[in-house]
């Protein structure tokens, strides 16, 4: 090793050795394939049985060893015959100094015997990837965990925690919101049977702890903070119900449901080093308790990927940035603590040092050794778990470099590291987070230097071309990775990384520095962790404003399929590119192209796709198993009606449409697929008011509405029924729920005019510009006005919320008017709510538009199907969602009655044009084809005479002489009303009694309710 090293620093200036990377030869490919020959056994040899990878094994093996055999005959008989050359180093010249060495003057012997040993080593270390895959596999089958969870049974565990427990981020499911629970890994070292029966074991398992009554109280504060201290090594004592995991390939043998009634019982302490980093994460989390919200979320994240603060808004920005590397303790991490000791994190494709160790004197070897103290400091405080293990190896690799002072030494590093972390957790090899550790790595090294130094012959500074060199080679080599798990391609994760690298650095560096110091002098750590604070804001600025924009990210085809599609572009954008480059008109105009694309300015994008169609009147959104409709008031006022599961997705759908300024927003009820995307609607926009339903269900979904309106000072009121409003050239009446004489829950107002603050502006119920309630009288009204608690209810009457079935039979249902046509909206009634609609609003008519009650299921009322006649059916649902929606039955029922049946799931975001006159529907058409539907023609009340509808879908025009596919095409038909009867509507499945009238004595009689079939696809 003296020679070489001797060889390559013999020119160099620096007493500590050359930096140059071209100085070096070629790239070290040689521990590249043993490196990936067992990464693809270990993943392989996770899912096979034990018997067949030791058949395997023992094949390989056998191979190896007869391959080694030949190559080892092949050198004796070199030898004997004279040929005495060494691979790798190259001939004597006529100076006596040995020259360049060129592959190709080796010999074809010396070849040979080199693919040979070459195809040894692949095939040994393939079958040691096997066999160590094999032995983790088996933890899985040993023991009785797996026979007990495939009776989820109840047994008695003693568990070792090998993970720090952490907070699941609540999802919705149907209507409800699934409350957080509490999840860590362990492994089952001690398993009491229901039988008696006590095993010792070591299984790895996953537990789930959940709050008793589901969360329903506040389930952040509810699990005891006794389970989310725990540490690593400790040992706890549990009785679980025992579950299989959820998919057959999971890493653990079982799940372990705990209930969190009381706290765990502690049969061990954790072990000395584990109570050190606990002690010391803990003192980073009280030294950042005084910063702002995402600061205090974020730096925790950024120096020891702590996330258990991190908001999933927060969240939601970095992955869509790209930016969720920052977030997890990853290679970057240690590079940036090695910075002081070795200079910048844009070092590491050299072998170049400009920190504290030249400045010390420090030699190569020395420099290594403290790094590596620092490395395994960094270990310890992160937890020696897989992640940490591949972080802290993707760091090793600078050491690496500065040790040997060569830059080709790097490649070889990073493949040994590969090998060794595969051998020693085979799961790794199935892990996405290890795979775009290892591309991001191997892109820095082998793409990066080559793209900066095309961009410095172009006249790019050296600092700029190496930043932009490495984070476009990490992002062309992610990307396709990114695209197989969440099947989006990201076009602002190249600046957003370079803007945040600005203060990855220094907020790392000082979030370090008061993690040294929190539990020695906790001042000086909060005067650091205020320091910190300041770029970890900017970060989250970044993050925050390149997720906001229009752009930030588009569709792509997931799975491998996409994967795969996405690589083979990349393949075809990379010389594409540099022919780019040497053309500065291209490079602007591709620059102008990729800004347009981001930004999306409302007339560049109407123009190339069509969306929004102008003159838009109401668009459905397409925000999954939900409802989310938009309603124009004017410039970028609009009526919000719903908001969806998900706040990306309205958020989305509300930037598309433009709208800015939501005077008044209505919740018809509290379901989480109605109310969970209200925090994307308030984002970045003026809301007057949130208006709710009266029933006040289910309770944890209304105080998260009231929270997160009290958060951004937006009141909430009730929705009074017959409350008539107009905005711009929208009216509307609230045809139900009915008056409600139960107190409101807590921090709502009861109607209380006060409790709108300061909402009498611009954009207030009642404000200059806001919506204006006018009584059934016709003369305005406040429709904040108090109800009268006292107010007498008639018995009788079918809309008493006494009958309420439910949050559903509660929706807030509007009649809305905008341009001569009339949009009913009926939330997620079912039919007792529906009839009780029909006998409260006997006047109630036919209508143009009709949104569907709960997303088209096939739980609906007949009778108010044919008393409506609607001419343009909505249907708001998701894609494969698992309850069936829209019911055929349904669909059927509407087309019978002479509608046109349009749905999100299909069809994409609906918006709503014309008038009376020419009623037309734009979808966004990008999932299928819009045919038209044939069906006879009804009569409705409102709207008599010669009727024209269409649907096109959204995109650029076509000539009229050419042949138009079904996606593009503008459907016309005729909606005139000929004096007949309704036809007969298939809905036969639900029967309605009608009430019986009131007995002579005039005594009213409450009505009886209707008889009810099976409802397997009514909840959600």
């Amino acid at each position: 090793m003296t020679g070489p090293r001797a060889t390559v620093h013999a020119t160099a200036t620096s007493p500590h050795g050359a930096s140059d990377p071209r100085q070096e030869g070629p790239a070290d490919l040689r521990l590249v394939a043993p490196a990936l020959a067992a990464w693809v056994a270990a993943a392989i040899g996770l899912g096979v049985p034990g018997g067949g990878v030791a058949v395997a094994c023992g094949v390989a093996v056998v191979l190896a060893v007869f391959v080694l055999r030949v190559a080892v005959v092949r050198r004796r008989a070199e030898r004997a015959s004279g040929v005495e050359e060494q691979p790798g180093v190259a001939p004597l010249t006529g100076t006596g100094r040995r020259g360049a060495e060129s592959p190709s003057r080796r010999s074809p012997r010396v070849r040979s015997v080199g693919a040979l040993v070459a195809l040894g080593a692949v095939l040994l270390c393939a079958a040691a990837g096997a066999a160590s895959a094999a032995l983790h596999a088996s933890d899985l089958r040993r023991g009785p965990l797996p026979v007990l969870a495939e009776q989820y049974a109840r047994a008695t565990v003693e568990l070792e925690v090998t993970g720090d427990p952490r907070l699941t981020r609540p999802k919705v499911r149907g209507s409800q919101r699934t409350p957080p629970v509490l999840v860590f890994t362990a492994d089952a070292v001690r398993v009491t049977a229901p039988n008696g029966e006590v095993t010792a074991v070591r299984t790895p398992s996953l537990v789930v702890v959940q709050q008793p009554g589901g969360g329903s109280g506040g389930a952040h504060r509810g699990i005891a903070s006794e389970w989310r201290e725990l540490l690593p090594s400790t040992r706890i004592r549990v009785v679980a119900r025992v579950a299989p995991p959820l998919l057959s390939g999971d890493q653990v043998a079982a799940v372990l449901r705990v209930t969190a009634d009381e706290p765990p019982g502690k049969v061990g302490a954790p072990d000395a080093l584990q109570r050190l980093a606990g002690s010391l994460r803990a003192g980073l989390r009280a030294a950042t308790d005084g910063l702002g919200p995402d600061a205090r979320a974020l730096l925790p994240g950024l120096v020891v990927g702590d996330t258990s603060r991190v908001p999933p808004d927060l969240d939601d920005a970095f992955r869509a940035t790209d930016l969720t590397h920052l977030l997890a303790v990853s290679g970057s991490n240690l590079t940036i603590v090695l910075a002081l000791l070795i200079g910048p994190p844009y070092l590491a494709t050299r072998a170049e040092r400009r920190g504290l160790a030249p400045r010390l004197g420090l030699s190569l070897r020395g420099t290594a050794v403290i790094g590596g103290a620092l490395a395994l400091a960094f270990v310890v405080v992160c937890r020696p778990d897989p992640s940490v293990l591949r972080a802290a190896a993707c760091g090793l690799i600078t050491l690496l470099a500065i040790g040997t002072g060569r830059r080709r030494s790097l490649l070889p590093a990073l493949a040994a590291a590969v090998l060794l972390l595969v051998l020693y957790d085979p799961w790794l090899a199935r892990s996405y987070g290890f795979l775009l550790s290892v591309l991001a790595t191997g892109a820095l090294l082998l793409l990066a230097p080559r793209w900066s130094a095309a961009l410095q012959r172009r006249r790019v500074p050296p600092r700029l071309a190496e930043v932009l060199a490495a984070a476009a080679a990490a992002q062309a080599v992610c990307a396709p990775v990114v695209a197989v798990l969440a099947a989006r391609v990201g076009l602002v994760a190249v600046p957003c990384n370079l803007l945040a690298e600005l203060a990855v650095g220094p907020a790392t560096v000082l979030g370090f520095a008061a993690l040294a110091v929190a539990p020695i002098v906790p001042p000086v750590a909060q005067a650091l962790a205020w320091c910190a604070g300041w770029p970890a804001e900017w970060i989250a600025g970044v993050a925050r404003t390149g997720a906001a924009l229009p752009g930030a990210e588009f569709a792509w085809p997931g799975g491998w399929v996409g994967g795969l599609a996405l690589a083979a572009a990349m393949v075809v954008l990379v010389p594409v590119g540099r022919w780019v480059l040497r053309r500065r008109w291209l490079c602007v105009l591709c620059v102008l192209a990729v800004i347009l694309a981001v930004c999306r300015p409302a007339p560049f994008t109407r123009v190339l796709t069509g969306w929004p169609p102008p003159g838009w009147r109401a668009v459905v959104c397409d925000v999954g198993q939900g409802d989310g409709l938009v309603l124009a008031a004017g410039d970028g006022t609009a009526l919000v009606v719903d908001t969806g599961p998900e706040p990306h997705a309205i958020d989305r759908c509300l930037t598309d449409l433009g709208v800015r300024r939501i005077p008044l927003l209505v919740l018809t009820h509290f379901h989480a697929d109605h109310v969970d995307g209200l925090p994307g609607a308030l984002r970045g926009r003026s809301v007057g008011a949130i208006q709710t339903t009266t029933l006040q269900e289910p309770p944890g979904q209304a105080q998260f509405v009231r929270g997160t309106a009290a958060a951004a000072r937006v009141p909430v009121v009730r929705a009074t029924p017959g409350e008539h409003r107009h905005l711009g050239p929208l009216t509307w009446e609230v045809l139900w729920p009915p008056a409600s004489t139960a107190p409101p829950g807590p921090g709502v107002p009861a109607n209380n005019p006060a409790a709108l603050g300061t909402g009498t502006g611009a954009g207030a119920p009642g404000g200059p510009g806001g919506p204006v309630s006018r009584g059934s009288s016709g003369a305005p009204t406040d429709p904040t006005a108090p109800t009268d608690p006292t107010a007498p209810t008639d018995p009788s009457d079918p809309s008493d919320p006494t009958v309420f079935d439910g949050p559903n039979d509660a929706s807030v249902t509007l009649l809305v008017r905008t341009g001569g046509l009339t949009i009913l909206l009926l939330g997620d009634l079912e039919p007792p709510a529906q009839q009780g609609l029909l006998a409260a609003h006997p006047e109630l008519g036919g209508v143009d538009v009709l949104k569907v009650a709960h997303h088209g299921s096939g739980y609906q009322d007949p009778s108010l199907m044919q008393r409506l006649a609607p001419r343009l059916a909505l249907i708001s649902c998701g894609a494969d969602n698992p309850y069936g929606h829209p019911a055929p039955r349904t669909i059927a029922a509407l087309r019978a009655q002479g509608a046109r049946v349009l749905r999100t799931d299909t069809d994409g975001a609906i918006a709503i044009l014309g008038t009376p006159a020419g009623l037309s529907a734009t979808v966004t058409g990008h999932r299928v084809k819009i045919r038209l539907v044939s069906g006879p023609r009804v009569r409705g009340r409102t709207h008599p005479g010669v009727r024209r509808a269409g649907v096109r879908t959204a995109g650029r025009r076509r000539s009229r002489d050419r042949p138009r596919p079904a996606a593009h095409h503008h459907l016309i038909r005729d909606h005139r009303r000929p004096p007949s009867r309704h036809p007969s509507c298939p809905l036969r499945r639900v029967r309605r009694r009608r009430p019986p009238r009131d007995p002579p004595d005039g005594s009213p009689q409450r009505p009886q309710r209707p008889q009810q079939p099976q409802r397997s696809q009514r909840s959600q």
